[in-house]
């Protein structure tokens, strides 16, 4: 019998809806563990009709209790933070279901082959960044020195700093975004979403202030309605209804601004570690 045939990585990224089924129906094998993650992240293949793909699991049986987020609810969110990406019409998110697996219920998104060789942040001397950069803010980088911290000034970015400020994402790291080798970026590890509360901490603020750009505000308002229709019937399987409701608030506070989210001040802004 031939070795399963592996989806060619277009065929993954331009297909999303084939790689959700193959994920949420076909046969789940662990391979090992990704020990960096603060959670139980089981890398995997899922094969179904001769078609193999690699994955990562994430059974909520291994979920770390979060004093700000209630049990078992963070394989929902980021499969919800796939959902209104998708809405979105940027794809950000790699695919990702929500399915039972080898230790229960749990998360289970496509696997990405990242270009390493991308650069998105930097650490640059100077207090203000140089073209084509956007600063997020200051640095210890030990020996009493310091550094600027920048982030490309990239639309991919741009576009995901928007779907950070939708979902409410409390997490977003440097190793958190994955650029590929067909110029696509994905964002992922977006357990920590969609609270009720403010939670926005992200590396992305270099547009803090700025208008949104005209594409941002159309999809935004598309985005509005689908809460109202069946992304948000799609994300009441996954989302309290008080959960629903912020983000659709946030969404119209969004529109109403016309502008990117600054800061609070409430809440810690930048991640830690950053990367």
């Amino acid at each position: 019998m031939s070795a399963p045939e592996r989806i060619p990585p277009r065929s993954v990224t331009d297909d999303g809806t084939a790689a959700a089924d193959l994920l949420a129906h076909g046969e789940l094998t662990v391979r090992g563990r990704i020990r960096e993650a603060s959670n139980a992240a089981l890398f995997c293949t899922v094969a179904r009709d001769g078609v193999q793909a690699s994955c990562i699991y994430k059974p909520v049986a291994g979920e770390r209790p979060l004093w700000d987020f209630p049990d078992g609810t963070l394989a929902g969110r980021e499969v919800a933070a796939y959902e209104v990406s998708e809405a979105t019409g940027w794809g950000l998110v790699p695919p990702t279901v929500l399915r039972d697996g080898p230790y229960g219920e749990g998360m289970c998104q496509l696997w990405i082959d990242v270009r390493p060789e991308s650069e998105l942040l930097a650490l640059v001397d100077g207090e203000e960044p140089e073209p084509g950069w956007k600063a997020i803010g200051f640095a210890d980088v030990g020996e009493g020195r310091t550094a600027l911290l920048v982030h490309a000034d990239d639309e991919r970015l741009r576009r995901l700093a928007v779907l950070d400020a939708v979902i409410n994402n409390a997490d977003r790291k440097g190793g958190h975004l994955l650029p590929t080798a067909d110029g696509r970026l994905y964002g992922i590890d977006h357990g920590v979403t969609f609270n009720v509360d403010d939670k926005l901490r992200t590396l992305l603020w270099g547009w803090a202030g700025e208008p949104l750009t005209p594409e941002a505000a159309d999809v935004l308002g598309g985005l509005r309605q689908a809460l109202d229709g069946q992304l948000g019937q799609r994300l009441a399987k996954l989302l309290t209804a008080a959960e629903i409701d912020a983000t659709r608030a946030r969404v119209d506070a969004l529109l109403t601004a016309g502008r990117h989210p600054e800061p609070s001040g409430e809440w810690p802004a930048i991640p830690w570690p950053p990367v």
